[in-house]
C-alpha cells in the first residue's frame, strides 16, 4: 500500500470512510471492515462526530482496540445535526475535541478538520481555537472541508495559527469542480486533497445501469428523492455509461479507474470511500494502479462535462 502525506502525518493512499458505522453497520460489522482494512495495509480512517448518528467513533474506537497507534484518525466538527449543534464558535471547538477524545479513547487526534464553515463565526476565531488545542499537543493537524479557493486563501492569512494541511472537498470523474481553482490553491498552499464521494455515490462501481432498480440498502437506496433524482438523472448516467465503454475497452474496473485516477493527481494524499463489508474494503484496497496516460487522457475527455465553464 503506497503512503502519502498530510502535514506531518503519513498515510495509506487509500482510506475509510466511517461514515456507515453505526447506522448501516452494527459494532460486528464495523469490527470486520476495520479489521480487513488492516489487514490490507490501510492506515488512515476519517470519520466525524456526527457519522453513524454519532456513534462512529466510538464504533471506530472499539474495532481497533489496542491498535490505535498503527492508525491515522481524522475526525470533524461544526456540522449540525440531531444530536450536536455544530458551529465554528471557540467554545465549540473545544467542546467537540473534547468529545471526540472520549469517544475515539485516545489522547490526541490525528488530524482534525472543520466540517462546514459556520459563516456567523469568524474564521480566526475557529482556527484559534483549533491552533490553541494543537499547542496542548491535543490535535496533531489541522484541516477543513467544503472550503472554496477563497476560504482556503483566507484562513491561510490569518496570523498566529498553523496552516490547513488538508481540505476534505468532493473530487471524482463525475465532479470535477476541484480543477477550476482548488487544486492550483492546494498546490501554492502545499495543501494534501482528501476526495469523498470517489465513486460517485457507488454509480462508479459499475453495478448500477440506467432503469434497474436500486438496493434500498445503498446509499443511493437511503437518498431523499431529490437527491437521488440527480444522481440517477441522465447527464450522469451518460458520463457513467462512456466510463463503463472505456472500461470495458481497456479490461479495468470502473472502480479501478475511478481510485486510480484520483490518485493520479498528486494533491490527493489519501481516496476515502465508505465500507459496507470486507469484501469491499479489500476491492477498494486493490483498486489503486498507475494508468497509461492514454486512458487517462480518454476518461478526461469523457467526463469533461464535469467541470463547470467559467
Amino acid at each position: 500500500m503506497e503512503h502519502r502525506r498530510i502535514g506531518s502525518l503519513e498515510v495509506s493512499v487509500v482510506g475509510i470512510g466511517c461514515n456507515n458505522f453505526g447506522v448501516r453497520l452494527d459494532q460486528a460489522g464495523t469490527d470486520d471492515v476495520v479489521g480487513a482494512a488492516l489487514d490490507e495495509g490501510i492506515t488512515f480512517f476519517d470519520t466525524a462526530d456526527v457519522y453513524g448518528a454519532s456513534r462512529s467513533e466510538s464504533f471506530l474506537a472499539t474495532s481497533l482496540g489496542g491498535r490505535r497507534s498503527e492508525v491515522v484518525i481524522a475526525t470533524k466538527f461544526g456540522l449540525p445535526s440531531a444530536e450536536l449543534p455544530g458551529g465554528g464558535s471557540a467554545a465549540y471547538v473545544r467542546s467537540s475535541c473534547e468529545r471526540s477524545l472520549r469517544e475515539l479513547r485516545t489522547d490526541v487526534i490525528d488530524l482534525f478538520q472543520y466540517h462546514v464553515r459556520d459563516a456567523t463565526v469568524p474564521l480566526d476565531e475557529t482556527m484559534g481555537a483549533m491552533a490553541e488545542l494543537v499547542a496542548e499537543g491535543k490535535v496533531r493537524e489541522i484541516g477543513c472541508s467544503n472550503f472554496s479557493s477563497v476560504d482556503l486563501r483566507a484562513a491561510r492569512g490569518i496570523a498566529g495559527v498553523p496552516p490547513f494541511a488538508s481540505v476534505q472537498n468532493q473530487y471524482s470523474l463525475l465532479w470535477r469542480e476541484p480543477e477550476r481553482d482548488v487544486l492550483d490553491t492546494l498546490d501554492a498552499l502545499g495543501m494534501a486533497l482528501l476526495p469523498y464521494y470517489p465513486l460517485g455515490n457507488g454509480l462508479l462501481t459499475g453495478k448500477y445501469r440506467r432503469g434497474e432498480d436500486i438496493d434500498e440498502g445503498t446509499r443511493l437506496g437511503m437518498m431523499p428523492e431529490d437527491r437521488r433524482a440527480h444522481w440517477l438523472g441522465d447527464t450522469l448516467l451518460d458520463i457513467v455509461e462512456a466510463i463503463r465503454a472505456i472500461s470495458d475497452d481497456v479490461g479495468i474496473p470502473m472502480a479501478t479507474l475511478a481510485f486510480s485516477w484520483l490518485a493520479h493527481h498528486p494533491e490527493v494524499s489519501s481516496v476515502i470511500a465508505g465500507a459496507s463489508s470486507a469484501e469491499q474494503v479489500r476491492q477498494n484496497a486493490a483498486a489503486v494502479t498507475t494508468l497509461d496516460p492514454s486512458v487517462i487522457e480518454r476518461l478526461d475527455e469523457a467526463t469533461a462535462s464535469m467541470i463547470s465553464p467559467g
